[in-house]
């Protein structure tokens, strides 16, 4: 499986001690899998779903100390035992894929925020485990980060969800703003405000967690400044482009890796 690509995961970055790489990608090759299984290709619903259940019982093998067959789940027994992380992060994030096959909208941003305790959160969770720095104080604070990169995340990809079929902003912040489910109504004054609305929650989030990068210690705490310093950029980057995110998709560049180092030093 390639590495490339899960927005929360900070998948064995040189900033994070080597030995610890190899569990950040197993418990990574886990989650990529797994999201892809709800998100990718051209499976019916009802094969993404058996894909997941398989994950699902593979994790059930894990807690009653069966044996599998999987060099996967082979692996990921080693992390979850040696690590103490709990078993129930993962039932947490195969809830949140399962969702994403059957539910395509959300009522109201509190069902947002649920199925982001399940698809976002635990990955952080899972992070400050390997660290062993998990007190109730540094999870509550990576819980509002990781939360935080998700609705950035969905921001971002308004209109690669809406291809899909998807909108994850509320239908009451819809209804509350004047603008149809449609999202016809991308310009003007009520989408603006609808989305400067979305990215001030998102960011009031992301800093009211953000005193945890400054709290972890050593390479953890840096690679947690850039993430936090990634996704306040990304949502700078909406504003600067008018919240016009059906033709300019905003996102990190190499060029604005100067400007990411300077951001996460000076915090």
């Amino acid at each position: 499986m390639t590495i490339s690509h899960y927005e929360n995961f900070p998948v064995a970055s040189w900033l994070l001690p080597a030995k610890i790489r190899p569990a950040v990608r197993t418990v990574y090759a886990f989650a990529r899998s797994a999201d892809d299984f709800a998100d990718e290709g051209e499976l019916s619903n009802e094969q993404r779903l058996e894909l997941l259940n398989q994950y699902e019982s593979e994790l059930d093998n894990i807690e009653l100390g069966n044996p599998s067959a999987s060099a996967l789940f082979m692996d990921l027994s080693k992390v979850i035992f040696e690590y103490q992380i709990p078993i129930q992060l993962f039932r947490d994030l195969l809830s949140a894929f399962k969702q994403d096959v059957v539910t395509k909208r959300y009522a109201s941003f509190e069902s947002l925020q649920d199925y982001c305790r399940r698809s976002a959160n635990p990955v952080g969770r899972i992070m400050l485990h390997l660290f062993k720095q998990n007190t109730p104080s540094q999870e509550m604070r990576s819980d509002l980060i990781c939360t935080s990169l998700q609705l950035i995340n969905f921001w971002q990809d308004v209109a690669i969800d809406l291809n899909k079929s998807r909108i994850y902003l509320p239908l009451a912040d819809l209804q509350e703003f004047g603008i149809d489910e449609s999202l016809k109504m991308r310009s003007g004054d009520a989408w603006r405000k609808l989305m400067q609305f979305e990215v001030n929650r998102a960011r009031d989030m992301m800093l009211q967690g953000s005193s945890l990068a400054l709290e972890l210690p050593g390479r953890f705490g840096y690679e947690l400044r850039m993430i936090v310093q990634g996704g306040l950029l990304i949502l700078d980057k909406l504003e600067q482009v008018d919240f016009d995110v059906f033709d300019q998709r905003p996102t990190i560049k190499k060029t604005d890796a100067v400007k990411l180092a300077w951001r996460s030093l000076v915090m």
